[in-house]
C-alpha cells in the first residue's frame, strides 16, 4: 500500500484571522477550487468549522464523471489548524492537514495531504500520470487564487 505526500506552503500577506475566517469557511472552498472542477457543497456548510462537521460536495475530478465526495473535519483549532478527512470519495485515502501561523508581514499557509489512490497497482501505475499532475495543478491554481484574492503581486525584477 503506497501512501503519496503532497506538501505545499504559501505566504500571503493578511493577517492570521483573517486568513482563519477565509480558510475554515466551507462555502471559500469552491472559490478556490477550479471551475473545471464542477465543486458543489451540497450539505454540512451552513454553520462555522468544528470537530466533527460532515461537508458533502460533488465533483467532477477528471473526464466529467461526478463524484460525491464527504469529509469530516477530525481537528480544529482556531487560528492555527484543521485537518479534513474523507469519508466517502474518489480516494482510498485523504487526510489533509492545513496549518496556519503568523509570520512577519502576514501568515504562512502550509497544506499536508497523505493520500491512497484506489484499485491497486492500477491506480499506482496512474498516480505519476493522472493523479499527482492533476492535484499540483488543483493547489497551483489554489495558491493563484489566494494570492489575486488578498494582493498579492509577483513583480519580475530587470535583469541588469
Amino acid at each position: 500500500m503506497k501512501i503519496y505526500t503532497l506538501h505545499k506552503k504559501q505566504n500571503l500577506p493578511i493577517s492570521l484571522e483573517t486568513a482563519w475566517n477565509f480558510l475554515s469557511d466551507p462555502k471559500n472552498l469552491k472559490t478556490i477550487t477550479p471551475d473545471y472542477m464542477g465543486f458543489n457543497i451540497i450539505a454540512g456548510a451552513d454553520r462555522p468549522m468544528f470537530a466533527g462537521q460532515i461537508i458533502q460536495y460533488i465533483v467532477t475530478p477528471v473526464f466529467g464523471i461526478k463524484t460525491k465526495w464527504v469529509t469530516e473535519i477530525t481537528h480544529s483549532v482556531t487560528n492555527h489548524y484543521f485537518v479534513d478527512e474523507q469519508r466517502f470519495g474518489p480516494y482510498a485515502l485523504w487526510h489533509h492537514k492545513h496549518f496556519i501561523k503568523a509570520i512577519d508581514g502576514g501568515v504562512e499557509m502550509e497544506d499536508i495531504i497523505d493520500y491512497k489512490v484506489p484499485f491497486g497497482i492500477l491506480g499506482q501505475l496512474m498516480h505519476p500520470l493522472l493523479v499527482k499532475p492533476k492535484l499540483e495543478e488543483i493547489f497551483d491554481f489554489r495558491t493563484k487564487k489566494l494570492e489575486a484574492l488578498f494582493g498579492v503581486y509577483n513583480e519580475k525584477i530587470p535583469a541588469g
